[in-house]
This record gives structure tokens, C-alpha cells and sequence, in this order.
């Protein structure tokens, strides 16, 4: 029987085969029909300590038998002050104030608005957005405004606003990235909005701390609102809990989602400094924070998130990063020296390397054929077109492991 779902980012008109998924735990999938699959990908880079992780579920069971939902203009409850609260003593203290959202989309909107209120709350009205190239900042219309134009968003063009965009910083080529940033800031735009040291669905593209640390200085110096899209990267994708760690820097304005509850529930936060929620504090009701969504603050998912921070502050979350990011290093060496293997590098958790031409194809057919190949072989995969990253749960077992790389140096084969 046909079903009525319309699925994400899938061509239906390809009569691709769509799996149920009945059960999961840890980085492993189990199929309606029986099958076992290795989630390579963390379900779309939000499980990290597992699926199903015991301390998260237990918080989400405990949290749904006392209060399910309820408005979060002029009410407040428990699981977000205790969120807010833990998160503001595990983060840079300057991020002084958190504003509760539902997906990373939404935290960047949020992002923008805050910077673009900031500006015109202090009298000195600011509109410009500078970007990076090859970005990628959700699906909303403001996040498809900040991120790359192309296929993705090409039917929806009308809707979306202009930005300021500047080079990837590739290698032996960073001064120019940094030339156009300065560039850009000299006409004073409200903020700068980067995904710090890899550009996820951009290609998984990786620069250098310096590069970051460098940015931030010129934002810094002329004024500019720095926005680090931390949604992907955060809570140890890159081997710490911030991207931004690695280059001693600290946004004005932080977005984080995905592994914020460990992937268990839809959450995101934005967080920002003093100066910036002051500019949106008055007497005046025309200067509030003009953003809602009817489930900000849910209290069962900040329950989930509050139970993430547990396992953080108390268990060697690091140490199990900084394992398997050598196991995965490991691993990406023995592929390495394949002929048809472009550019293969690795960011803490995160490998990914290109097949044939090293210019990434979102449309290529090699991702699909990977994937299918994949899913025959028990293992969850899903290509940026002919780039290949392995991003899985920070519990992966060892031989699950094995298995993954198996099946890449099988399709590479084929």
C-alpha cells in the first residue's frame, strides 16, 4: 500500500525504497522486516551518547507524567530554568541569556532577528548579513537566505533576502577569505554568520582554529555581531564540546540544537551576551523580542536536554570523543590511498572524504548508489552527492565501525 507520507529531501518519483524503523539503541537500527543497520550518521548528526540512552529516556518518562506543554510567554517552569541555568555555568559566562527555540532553523532565525533588533533598539539600524559560501543554515526562509544558493533553494528565490558573501578559506588561500571579510564589515552589517572549522552540508569542508580566531578579531574590531552556528558542531562533534573552543573564541550570539537533548526530542537554543538582551530590555512593549513558537521550552524536551547536561558534567563524554575519533582516523588511513579517494580528512568525530572528482555534486549519482549499497550491507549512510562523512553515535562499536568503512572501500571498488 502506497503510504501518504511526503518525505524529506526524497524524489518519490524514484520509487527509492524507504525503510521502517521500529526500535533502535546505541548507534544500531532495527528494522520493521528484521533487519539490523549501523546508524553511520547519527540520524542526521543529532544522536550522540546513543539512541535510546537510558539516563535520557528515564528524564523523558519521569517529565511526561507532570507536564506535557504549556505557554512560555509569562509562564515558566522547572526543566527550562534548570536548562538555562546549567547551560550559562557550562558555556562561556558572557552567554549570558538563552532563548529557547524548537530546531536549528528556527535558532538561526533567531539569530538574525536578535541582531537585527539589537541595532535598531540602540538607534543605529543595521541590515546586512555577511555569510561564507558553500553554507548551510536550515530550511526556513531566513536560514536559506544566509546559506548557499543552488538547488536547494533555486525554486524559492523570490522569498529570499540578500547577503554578503565571502570566500571559503581554502588552503594557501585563507587571505583572501579574510580581505573580504574585512571588506564587507567596513559598511557596518548587522552580523557575521558562521558554522565554525567545518561547513556541514556544504561538502563537510574544514578550515583551521586560526581562521576562526582571525574572523572573530575582525568582527571584533569594527563592530560587527558575530553568530557561530554551532548546531552541527557542537556538544563534540569536532572533539570538544564547542567548535569555537579550539580557537579561544566566544560569539556574541550561539545557536545550538541536534545534540542538545542528545537527539532524543526537538530542541534548540540562542544563546547571547549581556549587551545584546539589554538592547531588547525597556519599558517600552515595542521593543520585546518579537519571537515565538507555541512549543518554546517544552518542558519533556528540556527535561531530555537537562539529562544530556547530566551525562556531560559526569560521565567521560570527551574521553569516549577523543576514542573514537582516533578509531575513526584509524580507519580513514586504511582508505586513504585509494585511487578514486579525493581529500580525506577528519574533524574530531567526523571523517569524509570525495569520491572520484574531488568537486562535491550534491546531485551526483554516487551518493545514492553508496547508499543503496549501504543499506544492503546493514549500515545507514547518507552522501553529500560524492563527498562520504561518517559521523556516527559517540557509543559505535568497534566492529560496527569496521563495517562502515567496509562498505565504503566495497562501493569504491565497485
Amino acid at each position: 500500500m502506497n503510504s501518504p507520507v511526503w518525505h524529506p529531501f526524497t524524489q518519490h518519483g524514484l520509487g527509492e525504497p524507504i525503510t521502517e524503523i521500529t526500535r533502535a539503541e546505541g548507534a544500531v537500527l532495527h528494522a520493521r522486516t528484521g533487519e539490523r543497520y549501523v546508524d553511520a550518521i547519527s540520524s542526521w548528526w543529532v544522536t550522540t551518547h546513543g539512541h535510546c540512552h537510558p539516563r535520557i529516556m528515564a528524564a523523558i518518562q519521569a517529565q511526561a507524567g507532570k507536564l506535557d506543554q504549556i505557554i512560555f510567554a509569562g509562564w515558566t517552569h522547572a526543566p527550562a530554568e534548570d536548562l538555562a541555568r546549567g547551560l550559562t555555568a557550562f558555556l562561556p559566562e558572557t552567554l549570558a541569556h538563552v532563548f529557547f527555540s524548537d530546531s536549528g532553523s528556527t535558532s538561526v532565525e533567531v539569530a538574525l532577528k536578535m541582531a537585527l533588533g539589537f541595532w535598531d533598539n540602540r538607534g543605529t539600524p543595521r541590515h546586512g548579513i555577511v555569510v561564507m559560501e558553500h553554507g548551510y543554515h536550515g530550511d526556513t526562509v531566513g536560514g536559506m537566505s544566509v546559506g548557499a544558493r543552488g538547488v536547494f533553494n533555486r525554486p524559492y528565490q523570490p522569498l529570499l533576502f540578500d547577503v554578503a558573501s565571502i570566500p571559503f578559506p581554502e588552503p594557501d588561500h585563507e587571505q583572501v577569505t579574510l580581505d573580504a571579510l574585512e571588506a564587507a564589515c567596513r559598511d557596518n552589517p548587522a552580523a557575521f554568520l558562521v558554522e565554525p572549522l567545518i561547513l556541514g552540508a556544504g561538502g563537510m569542508r574544514t578550515y583551521p582554529p586560526r581562521m576562526l580566531a582571525e574572523m572573530r578579531a575582525i568582527c571584533a574590531h569594527y563592530g560587527v555581531l558575530f553568530i557561530a552556528d554551532e548546531v552541527m558542531t557542537g556538544w563534540g562533534r569536532t572533539g570538544t564540546l564547542l567548535a569555537c573552543e579550539q580557537a579561544q573564541i566566544v560569539p556574541d550570539i550561539l545557536c545550538l540544537s541536534k545534540g542538545l537533548t542528545g537527539g532524543a526530542l526537538p530542541l534548540a537554543v540562542t544563546m547571547a551576551t549581556a549587551p545584546i538582551f539589554e538592547a531588547h530590555r525597556s519599558p517600552e512593549r515595542s521593543r520585546m523580542f518579537f519571537h515565538s513558537s507555541s512549543y518554546t521550552a517544552n518542558p519533556i524536551a528540556c527535561a531530555a536536554a537537562n539529562a544530556n547536561l547530566a551525562i556531560w558534567r559526569e560521565e567521560p563524554v570527551l574521553e569516549r570523543i577523543a576514542a573514537l575519533g582516533a578509531g575513526q582516523q584509524q580507519r580513514l588511513d586504511w582508505l586513504a590511498d585509494h585511487p578514486k579517494v579525493r581529500r580525506p580528512r577528519r574533524l574530531g568525530t567526523i571523517t569524509a572524504l570525495e569520491v572520484g572528482d574531488s568537486s562535491s555534486n550534491y546531485l551526483s549519482t554516487i551518493g545514492p548508489a553508496l547508499s543503496r549499497v549501504a543499506r544492503s550491507r546493514g549500515v545507514l549512510l547518507r552522501p553529500l552527492g560524492n563527498t562520504v562523512y561518517v559521523m556516527p553515535p559517540y557509543c559505535v562499536e568497534d566492529a560496527d565501525l569496521d563495517l562502515i568503512y567496509d562498505v565504503i572501500a566495497e562501493v569504491l571498488e565497485d
